[in-house]
């Protein structure tokens, strides 16, 4: 088993630059500063309940919108946590948690599959969350499974707060990645899959392609 599951991306394009370090053993220390407030707040969600330290830096066009910098910050965590995973040996595998805000309550279900799905159920009411377009929630999502190789659904059960309802949702993702990416004792290392291998998201070179 990996005794050091760390990832390290750094993604360069024409309109953004995306530094991503994480740990999935760590403590739940986060330092984010995307350029995107909302974002970095859902981050350090994502940080704390997942208990996986995360050191996130990004400079993007946020001065035409924040798409861009919210997008490119998912696909580099999503190629960080693919490679901390490596094979995907002896982890859990399926993670899943409901989180409740206040009225609002998320379930997430995923699965360190290795093949990207994302089943988005989110109602969200407001069009903005401050200066954050709530149409960017699904966006990241969606850049996270496609480059971590996770099977993810996310159902909203209740809610009518907009903040509410997106912040239960990356909490739920949180403690559900948690569960799926922890070590089974009884799996010896084992990869857990009956076919005895589980595809893995392309590993990206310094640029961040892959």
């Amino acid at each position: 088993m990996n005794s050091s599951r760390k990832g390290e991306v750094h993604r360069v394009t024409n309109e953004t630059n995306v530094t991503v370090r994480l740990n999935l053993d760590g403590s739940g220390i986060c330092k984010a500063t995307t350029g995107v407030a909302f974002l970095d707040h859902m981050l350090q969600q994502i940080s704390s309940h997942g208990l996986i330290d995360l050191d996130i830096k990004a400079n993007g066009d946020t001065h035409i919108d924040d798409h861009h910098t919210n997008e490119d910050v998912g696909i580099a965590l999503g190629q960080a946590i693919s490679q901390a995973l490596d094979n995907r040996s002896g982890i859990h595998r399926f993670g899943h948690f409901v989180a409740p805000l206040d009225e609002a309550l998320v379930q997430v279900a995923l699965d360190c599959s290795g093949r990207p799905h994302l089943t988005f159920g989110l109602k969200i009411p407001n069009q903005r969350i401050g200066t954050y377009d709530t149409e960017l929630v699904r966006e990241f999502f969606v850049a996270v499974v496609n480059n971590s190789g996770l099977t993810l659904h996310i159902r909203q059960l209740d809610g009518t707060n907009s903040h509410h309802i997106v912040e239960a949702c990356f909490k739920a993702f949180a403690r559900a990645l948690r569960m799926a990416t922890e070590y089974d004792p009884r799996r010896h290392g084992n990869i857990p899959s009956s076919k005895g291998v589980l595809e893995q998201a392309g590993i990206p070179n310094q640029s961040g392609e892959i």
